[in-house]
């Protein structure tokens, strides 16, 4: 019997990788139009073609709730009331802080929550994102870039009809 062929292991670019992890908390903020249609608000952050749902990092001392209605505050424009859990996104991604810096591999968590808008303005986003856009909570679903959001944005629909 031959040896198994094994797989040469590339070298790692300056050394080991950097593992940390990141905690966010974001919404699905949604409205609810006089002709009965329910809308949910998606961003497309600044220099990305992706739409998303509000989300960002929880900053010190802040709970995942309050840190969720922060973001959707700066991000949307937007103010919210009858916040309830939704559900959590894990995952993982890599970055370098720097072309010659060592890579990082960050494992992520959201903690996602269900909001109701009050009032603000979308017009009044912060500067890292291009636009904010309501969307029917079906083209919602289809029009999120990232298939974890597409469920969330189904598990919110059926807990607003439920």
């Amino acid at each position: 019997m031959s040896e198994p062929t094994r797989r040469k292991r590339r070298p790692r670019r300056n050394g080991a990788v950097e593992r940390r992890q990141e905690v966010s908390a974001g919404a699905v903020v949604w409205r609810r139009r006089s002709d009965g249609r329910i809308e949910v608000v998606l961003v497309r952050p600044a220099g990305k073609d992706a739409w998303a749902l509000p989300k960002g990092n929880i900053e010190a001392g802040e709970s995942s709730v309050v840190a969720a209605i922060r973001e959707v505050g700066e991000e949307t424009g937007l103010t919210v009331t009858d916040v309830k859990p939704l559900g959590d996104v894990s995952y993982v991604y890599s970055r370098r802080e720097r072309s010659d810096a060592p890579l990082v591999r960050i494992f992520k968590t959201v903690h996602f929550f269900l909001m109701r808008q009050t009032g603000g303005d979308t017009a009044n986003h912060d500067h890292e994102i291009d636009e904010v856009a309501w969307f029917d909570i079906d083209s919602a679903q289809g029009r999120a870039s990232y298939a974890s959001e597409r469920g969330l944005i189904a598990g919110a629909k059926r807990s607003i009809q439920g």
